[in-house]
């Protein structure tokens, strides 16, 4: 199979596009219709509960402005519907004010009319030309008028413009993939790379890296792969910075001067993404599809490029950056020496003594045990040749010499290490110990500085005049003429661009799967670098086209979260690929059920994030025992939160579910809301698996508080699979189902899936409401955790030294814990309670200073403060240790 038989295979399983919105969310919220078509601010009941709505469903996006609708009844695909069709509509935000409601566009004009149409329905159409227009739809238009029908057996097209509220339909892909199965040059893309369908490439050259965010080991060992391999695959489950290591491998690329193209399924993680690297000096990305931020950018784009920074400009701050990283550098040097001698020394045994004496050579300090050991590698190498012999036999002399004794060279290898043992602790006797204070503290502000520095640099590199030559500023130009264009000839206007100055210029692009696909020019390997974030939510349709984009790719997401939905059935399948002869191939274009993730995961390893950023230990337990192993590690932990309760459970009986409702529930999450609002909390989601469900509490929710109140309190909610990707400080998860439910409806709600994405949500505190008396399976084992509050880390096994140190402690009656974990690390002890404990680390990583040095700066960013307490500084006597520790504890409280 080669990549234009793939994606021919793609495009002929590619589902045929559904129409355009023909159910409004009839039960939700009435259109309301302006016989003006451009109203700014408007002024009506119906419109102040359309605003409300926005405000519930701020992350999804669902508020439309529409233009000349097609409304009534008609025959659709053989049966009696409801028609609710506007000829043009953009995604808006509605914003309530003191009086009025005012109408914000967040996104690109669309039409459901081809390319013959007007393409901005703003500017008024004569009545023969609107009939002809709403004919054209295949629908039986009788009239134009400028009110909405009273008769629904009647169907005809309103003038003016509608607010309402509907989920867009995906649009039609497969013309745009057989388009692309005739280009030249796929077989160099990160499509071929991910589908096995090229040669594989050698590892790239290692490069200094750029790091302007802190990455944690897993973070980092994602970005190094990220920039030496054709494909890397990042897998996270909630919480754990996909999010953040993503916006950091995007950063390095730019910064090697590369183009990057960042993917996702859903406008609003397109967002956090753009929010997240826009925090962040360097290039501000372009965000192309139908993104409120994309205002921003044609904005700076419209003022004109400013003058770019020159060669000199570039050089000093690369120069910055450069001694930024050298103090880096210096700092770490100083720490590991350090470090490595307190390894070496805490190594020490009285007896060690005794492997010295068939080589008491090793004892005299003046012996440069760097010479011994090269001695013994080069006595060893005998070799081919006489020469070789000859060398062997000078090096035996001299270190026979050297050493003033004899023994195997197994012998003399082990007593060179005890040497080295010894003379560490020589030192650390000399110098009075390890005392890293002042070093841990310059380090930090290095690490600061020299992510700053880099920032800084990337900045002036991205805005250099090198980058935003004259054929830059005309693409620039050129860009922001097409972003004011509509969608439909957008796409057109891209195309015709300079790309290779356009990127230049500006080399970070963000927008959703379906945004790359409508909107971007076909041209193969256009980016350096794409990445695709929730794609165990993309299919290998969808992913195709940005694929095919890119030279290289990342490709993040979750399996045990909610994948993507398919409608395309297993004989279709089958069928497909036997007509184009490629049924060995069958698991891997398995699109029914294998995600972009699932196929990547054939072309590279995953990499896991452990470390878990997100909520407070007892909020990710049930998750990580459940559905990872146990392999989540909270960073989190603390003893401010490590025993703390935060999941509630509340039980409601004698609830019944009518059409899909489950009234007693509806009203305990209500008055659950009301009772946190009058507590003064904010940031509240209330979610449930069903859509009936989710429905009736939308309703609730807006007969009960203003648009102003919900955007004010920031309260949010709808289905489990519409809060994917989201979350929120306190979570209202109402399970909506009762023992007596049919199989099917408990089974939908047991989903591992599903369910894990519903209890990983809140960030602070997750109530679960719920009818079941007696649930089995996974929600029965989850309530039962939620039932019993969390109790203390187990300790972990500690040496001789710590042990003494926390006996002291806890003679002064202080509260003491040993081997305390903090994600994926342990504290030697971690001393007090609440938000006055301390860490103290009381000896050297057992796995090394560099795993030392990594769990330093992990801690300290999530808010530690740490204490060393090591042997060597207080002469193996816990008692000054001890002392040591209490004022540090104590300074801490006051």
């Amino acid at each position: 199979m080669d990549v234009s038989t793939l994606l021919a295979v793609l495009a002929d399983l590619a589902p045929a596009p559904r129409a355009a919105p023909l159910d409004i969310r009839s039960g939700t919220a009435t259109a309301v219709h302006f016989p003006d078509l451009d109203p700014d601010t408007v002024k009506d009941p119906a419109a102040a509960r359309l605003a409300a709505l926005d405000a519930l469903h701020r992350d999804e996006r669902i508020m439309r402005q529409g233009w000349y609708t097609i409304r009534g009844n008609a025959m659709v695909d053989g049966r009696r519907r409801v028609v609710f069709l506007p000829l043009y509509q953009r995604p808006v935000r509605i914003q309530t004010g003191m009086l009025s409601q005012r109408i914000r566009p967040a996104g690109d004009i669309e039409t459901t009319l081809g390319p013959t149409a007007p393409e901005s329905p703003l500017n008024p159409i004569d009545p023969e030309t609107l009939l002809e227009l709403a004919v054209s739809t295949g629908l039986p238009v009788t009239a134009v008028t400028d009110t909405p029908p009273t008769d629904r057996d009647e169907l005809v097209l309103v003038t003016g413009s509608v607010l309402f509220a509907a989920r867009p339909a995906p649009m039609g892909v497969a013309p745009t993939l057989r388009d692309w199965g005739s280009r030249p040059g796929l077989d160099a893309t990160a499509l071929a790379a991910v589908y096995g369908l090229a040669p594989l490439e050698p590892e790239r050259p290692e490069r200094p890296t750029v790091r302007i965010l802190p990455l944690d080991p897993d973070q980092t060992a994602a970005a190094d792969h990220a920039r030496r391999h054709p494909v890397t695959v990042i897998s996270g489950a909630p919480g754990c910075g996909k999010s953040h290591t993503l916006a950091a491998i995007a950063q390095d690329a730019i910064a090697a001067g590369e183009s990057v193209l960042m993917v996702t399924q859903s406008v609003h993680a397109a967002d956090v993404l753009a929010d997240l690297i826009s925090r962040q000096p360097g290039p501000e990305p372009v965000l192309f599809g139908d993104s409120e931020r994309r205002g921003a950018v044609l904005t700076e784009l419209s003022g004109g490029a400013p003058a770019g920074h020159g060669d000199d400009a570039l050089r000093q701050a690369r120069a910055s950056a450069d001694r930024a990283l050298q103090l880096v550098g210096r700092a770490e040097s100083v720490a590991r020496t350090a470090l490595a001698d307190e390894h070496l020394a805490a190594t020490v045994r009285g007896s060690d003594t005794l492997w010295f004496n068939d080589f008491p050579g090793l004892l005299d300090m003046d012996v440069d045990l760097t010479v011994v050991a090269r001695l013994l590698d080069r006595s060893l190498a005998d070799g081919v040749g006489w020469i070789n012999r000859l060398r062997a036999a000078h090096a035996r002399r001299r270190l026979a010499a050297v050493v003033r004794g004899s023994g195997s060279a197994d012998d003399l290898r082990h007593a060179l290490t005890l040497a080295e043992s010894h003379r560490a602790a020589a030192r650390l006797t000399a110098t009075g110990g390890t005392d890293l204070r002042d070093t841990w503290d310059i380090l930090a502000e290095a690490d600061e500085r020299s992510r700053e520095a880099a920032g800084h640099a990337l900045a002036i590199e991205a805005t250099s005049r090198r980058r935003r030559d004259r054929v830059a500023l005309r693409a620039m130009s050129g860009l922001a003429a097409a972003l004011r264009a509509g969608r439909s000839r957008r796409r057109t206007a891209l195309a015709a661009l300079d790309t290779t100055a356009l990127l230049r210029a500006l080399p970070l692009w963000i927008g959703t799967v379906t945004d790359v696909d409508d909107i971007l020019p076909a041209d193969p390997g256009m980016f350096d670098l794409v990445i695709l974030d929730e794609s165990s939510h993309i299919d290998q349709i969808r992913a195709a086209p940005a694929l095919a984009r890119g030279r290289r790719v990342v490709v993040a997401g979750d399996p045990r979260q909610l994948r993507f939905v398919s409608f395309v059935g297993d004989a279709a399948v089958a069928d497909v690929l036997n007509e184009h002869a490629v049924t060995e191939h069958a698991d891997l274009l398995d699109v029914r059920r294998r995600s972009l993730y699932d196929v990547a995961c054939g072309a590279s390893p995953a990499i896991r994030l452990g470390e878990h950023y997100r909520g407070v230990p007892h909020l990710i337990g049930f998750s990580s025992r459940s559905f990872y192993n146990g392999q989540v590690a909270p960073v989190t932990t603390h003893p401010r939160n490590d025993r703390h309760d935060a999941i509630d459970v509340h039980r409601v009986v004698d609830a019944t579910v009518t059409d899909g409702v489950n009234t007693a529930e509806l009203e305990r999450m209500l008055a659950l809301t009301e009772s946190l609002i009058d507590a003064g909390e904010s940031d509240i989601a209330l979610i449930t698996p069903f859509r009936a469900q989710a429905d009736a509490i939308e309703a609730a929710l807006l007969q009960t508080y203003t648009a102003d109140l919900i955007a004010r309190v920031g309260l949010r909610t709808g289905t489990v699979h519409a809060f994917q990707g989201s979350e929120a400080a306190t979570v209202i998860a109402g399970l909506g189902v009762l023992d007596t439910d049919a199989v099917g409806r408990r089974r939908f709600v047991s989903d591992p899936h599903l369910f894990n994405v519903m209890i990983t949500r809140a960030r602070r505190r997750l109530h679960v409401v719920t009818s079941l008396l007696d649930p089995g399976g996974l929600i029965g084992d989850f309530l039962r955790y939620a039932d019993h509050p969390p109790e203390a880390p187990p300790p972990g096994t500690v040496d001789a030294w710590v042990a003494s140190v926390s006996e002291e402690l806890r003679r002064a009656d202080v509260p003491v814990r040993v081997g305390y974990p903090v994600g994926s690390w342990r504290l030697d002890l971690c001393v007090g309670d609440g938000d006055a404990a301390i860490g103290v680390t009381c000896g050297v990583h057992p796995d090394g200073v560099t795993e030392h040095l990594a769990r330093q700066r992990v801690l300290r960013r999530a808010g530690w403060h740490l204490v060393d307490a090591f042997a060597s500084r207080y002469g193996a006597n816990p008692v000054p240790a001890a002392l040591a520790i209490l004022s540090a504890l104590r300074s801490r409280s006051t």
